[in-house]
């Protein structure tokens, strides 16, 4: 049993990706939204995605630079790279967890209020 453990993990360890990454999780903004902001950049150089991303004036371009920048902190301190060599590899996000909440209304009624959540993720790579 312990020597399929090993295989798995050695072949675990062959086709796992090693590229720069960051992600950020239980953000107050749905992923909707996200998604026009994650569209602009993806691709992009580095600078360039940074340039674009601090002049576009929306509280989901803030959030998505934030994690661009981290993840372009992990290549250099982790990974030993140049930040001028990196570009976008890979950008999503997905839905979170939903806060639910009540809104009383006339009558006994209730609304339902959703508090959508997302988690974003940004995957950088060196340009060939």
């Amino acid at each position: 049993m312990a020597k399929r453990m090993k295989e798995k993990t050695e072949r675990i360890n062959k086709t796992r990706d090693t590229r720069p990454y960051a992600t950020a999780k239980f953000l107050r903004i749905s992923n909707t939204k996200l998604d026009i902001i994650m569209d602009l950049v993806r691709g992009k150089s580095y600078a360039d995605a940074v340039a674009i991303l601090a002049n576009t004036p929306n509280k989901a371009a803030e959030l998505v630079c934030k994690v661009v920048e981290s993840a372009g902190a992990n290549a250099e301190n982790n990974k030993g790279l140049n930040k001028q060599d990196l570009y976008v590899a890979e950008i999503y996000s997905g839905q979170g967890a939903t806060y639910k909440r009540q809104n009383i209304r006339g009558r006994g009624r209730v609304d339902q209020i959703l508090k959508r959540t997302s988690h974003i993720k940004v995957i950088l790579d060196v340009a060939k």
